[in-house]
Order: structure tokens, then C-alpha cells, then sequence
């Protein structure tokens, strides 16, 4: 395989050998005036169905970038199926902790609300444009969905039957997260996960009886120490992928 361009983008355009692709306006500020790109330039594309493809540049200016599809560089792969349900916080650390899930495999980012949650309002475009960016960064070939922010009540209430949970209790009740994932039985690991982080101020107890309660919980450690939500989230997706996703 070829050495991928500097530049890849996401697109909602279906990509075929030949296909001709009129970029919108942002991702047209973005080549013609950030990156001045020029005429023959060739950069990477992808939709999360159809693989990474190179695409030429055959039109530029400030208001419109076409380009046409050249080259299939890369078979779209199956994703591992693992959400990521956290309490929001703040704006810049959220960001942070959409570009980094992404990066590290997260397919779903589902923001919840609980007891201690200090907002109850998130900006979805905005995590879904972090999170386009990381993929665009990272040379992975999908984006990770976004979900409207849920009570937890709400998300529990309307939980698959087939999704398992990993539920980071800071009360260090559980086992070790590598402990605990490698006990769970070889014929349900393979199904989807989630990754349940709470709030700075953690989850309450009526919260965690709750949760404890579902069949397809996990209750794991992440150690002694006290860390700050988005460092939690970041360590339990590591600790995932180790134990059971493709690392």
C-alpha cells in the first residue's frame, strides 16, 4: 500500500473509481484557503463504507474544490462495537476526549446524564466534528457516531440485551479492568461493549445499584487513583482494547 496523502477528508458521498466529487463549502475553505492546494493535487477520501480512496484535484478555487476518484487504497474492515457513554464536562476536555475515543476505536460517543453531572446540555455537531477531525488524523476509514444527550435512567432503560457493559466504579469494588475482561466468557465477549464513565463527582448509590443490577454489567477498577473523567475514559478504552478489541 502506498503512503497515504497529508490530506484525507470524510465525505458523505458514495466512492467508485471515476466518481466525480464536489467538496462543501467548509471542507472547500479548507483546501483552497488553508491548505492551497492546486490543480492535480492528490488527496485521500473516506465514508465509512467503501474504503479509503485517492482522489485528484481537478478544480480550485476559494469557492469550489472537485476532485475525481482515482485510486482504491484500502478495503473497508469491520470496526470493533464499542460505545463510549460518558457524563459531559467541560468544553475543551470533551473535546479532548472525543478526538483521543476516536482515535483509540470508540464506534459510538453517547454523552448521559446523571446525579452528579454538571451540564446537561452538550454541543453534538461539536463532538461529531472533533471526532471527524481525529478520524480524518488518524487514517481511520469511519467516523464514530454521535448520540443526543440521554438521562441515564433513559439509556438504561433502552439498553440492548446483547451489549455488555464495562462500568468503571471508582468504589474499587470490582477487579483490576484487565482482571475483569479476561474472566468474561469467550462465547459473549465477541458481542458488542460499552464503557459506562461517570461524572467527576462519581455516580450515587441509588446510580451504581442501578447499574450493578444489569445483566451485562462488568463492574471494573481502574486503580487506586482519583482521575479526572476524561483521563478515565481514555484509560478504560486502552484497558478495552487490550483485553478484548484488536490491539
Amino acid at each position: 500500500m502506498s503512503l497515504a496523502p497529508k490530506i484525507r477528508l470524510f465525505i458523505a458521498e458514495s466512492l467508485a473509481q471515476d466518481a466525480g466529487i464536489m467538496l462543501d463549502r467548509d471542507q472547500t475553505h479548507y483546501l483552497a484557503n488553508v491548505m492551497r492546494v492546486k490543480l492535480g493535487s492528490i488527496i485521500a477520501l473516506f465514508n465509512g463504507r467503501d474504503g479509503e480512496w485517492l482522489a485528484e484535484i481537478t478544480a480550485v478555487s476559494k469557492k469550489c474544490v472537485e476532485l475525481r476518484v482515482t485510486e482504491h487504497r484500502r478495503e473497508q474492515d469491520a470496526p470493533v462495537d464499542l460505545w463510549l457513554v460518558f457524563a459531559p464536562i467541560k468544553k475543551a476536555r470533551l473535546d479532548f476526549m472525543a478526538q483521543k475515543a476516536t482515535e483509540l476505536g470508540v464506534s459510538k460517543l453517547q454523552p448521559v446524564v446523571t446525579q452528579y453531572t454538571n451540564l446537561d446540555r452538550v454541543k453534538v455537531e461539536r463532538i461529531a466534528a472533533n471526532a471527524r477531525e481525529a478520524a480524518e488524523q488518524c487514517e481511520r476509514l469511519e467516523v464514530p457516531d454521535v448520540g443526543e444527550i440521554m438521562s441515564l435512567k433513559e439509556i438504561l432503560d433502552s439498553w440492548p440485551d446483547d451489549r455488555r457493559i464495562m462500568f468503571c466504579d471508582e468504589d474499587l469494588s470490582g477487579k483490576s479492568a484487565i482482571e475483569a475482561l479476561t474472566d468474561v466468557d469467550d462465547k459473549i465477549s465477541p458481542a458488542p461493549w460499552a464503557i459506562l464513565i461517570g461524572p467527576e463527582g462519581g455516580f450515587d448509590e441509588d446510580e451504581r445499584a442501578l447499574i450493578k443490577a444489569m445483566p451485562q454489567t462488568t463492574v471494573v477498577s481502574l486503580g487506586p487513583l482519583i482521575l479526572r473523567a476524561d483521563t478515565a475514559a481514555i484509560a478504560a478504552v486502552s484497558l478495552w482494547q487490550s483485553a478484548l478489541g484488536k490491539w
